[in-house]
């Protein structure tokens, strides 16, 4: 077995490493960087405009643009008795006064194809959840309103994969398409996140996104509910940055733990903008 000193050891491991290297240096992309932050759910109007408030702030500190995210029905709750949301009609028209009164774009989640044409009139970006990320006319649907469509990968997938549901949206007429990174299935009520799907994904569409909260999640392993290490996830931001990531999706809520839909992984509102200026900085 070689042995290395100090100096020749590290100059060893940057030549093997030089070509990963290479590749981030040539995909770049900071003017494009996208950072979507919001509550897993709407819970409330009044929640909506605390977080709103607090988004358009950062944009104005950090010169960013933060895209506002919450869902009008999470249908992929562990319980039948969890808290689902406000539902379509009303959602989308709290998500629409978000957006007119302070500016800021608008993405959410759908589940059913027939969902994709009413929120494609309120939202900017509508987001295929990671297990429905197959379902072609869901895909076709969201394509079709020629908003930005981003794909959430799958837990069972991995980021090579991805090609085939990027392929379904763009002959469907999505001209701009993203994918999101938010780990894999690691045995039972675990993900665990394979960074190198970053670059893969990279190879497939120009905008990949780091699902920050979902990936720190313990899928149903809180009794009925959804646990997760909301600790850990400045960490896999600024891991995921390293590896390539142009785009970071943060859930928030200024109490987590009294949130609705979540509360485990959600990052404290108020501890946002720290991370958010790590992520932005060319340092």
């Amino acid at each position: 077995m070689k042995t290395f000193g100090n100096v020749k050891k590290t100059q060893y491991l940057c030549k093997q490493y030089l070509p990963f290297w290479a590749y981030l240096s040539k995909n770049k992309q900071p003017m494009q960087t996208k950072i979507i932050a919001g509550p897993c759910v709407i819970e409330s109007a009044e929640l909506l405009d605390t977080v709103a408030r607090k988004l358009v702030d950062i944009n104005d500190r950090l010169a960013v643009d933060i895209i506002f995210k919450a869902s009008f029905d999470k249908a992929n709750r562990t319980s039948i008795s969890s808290f689902r949301g406000p539902g379509i009609d009303k959602g989308l028209q709290m998500l629409s006064d978000i957006k007119s009164r302070y500016g800021l774009k608008i993405l959410t989640d759908i589940h059913e194809s027939w969902q994709a044409e009413p929120t494609g009139e309120v939202v900017d970006v509508i987001q295929i959840p990671a297990f429905l990320c197959r379902q072609t006319d869901l895909l076709v649907a969201a394509a079709k309103t020629g908003k930005t469509v981003n794909i959430k990968k799958a837990q069972f997938l991995s980021g090579l994969d991805m090609r085939y549901p990027v392929e379904k949206a763009k002959d469907s007429g999505a001209s701009d398409v993203w994918l999101t990174e938010r780990g894999n299935i690691y045995g039972y009520n675990n993900l665990v996140v394979d960074f190198r799907n970053i670059p893969d994904m990279l190879n497939i569409v120009p905008t990949v996104i780091m699902d920050c909260t979902h990936s720190v999640q313990r899928p149903g392993g809180a009794g009925g509910k959804t646990g997760g290490d909301r600790q850990y996830v400045p960490m896999m931001a600024m891991a995921a940055k390293a590896f390539g990531a142009n785009g970071w999706f943060f859930e928030v809520h200024p109490d987590p733990d009294k949130g609705l839909s979540d509360a485990a992984n959600m990052l404290r509102l108020d501890d946002l903008e720290g991370v958010v200026k790590q992520l932005v900085s060319r340092q």
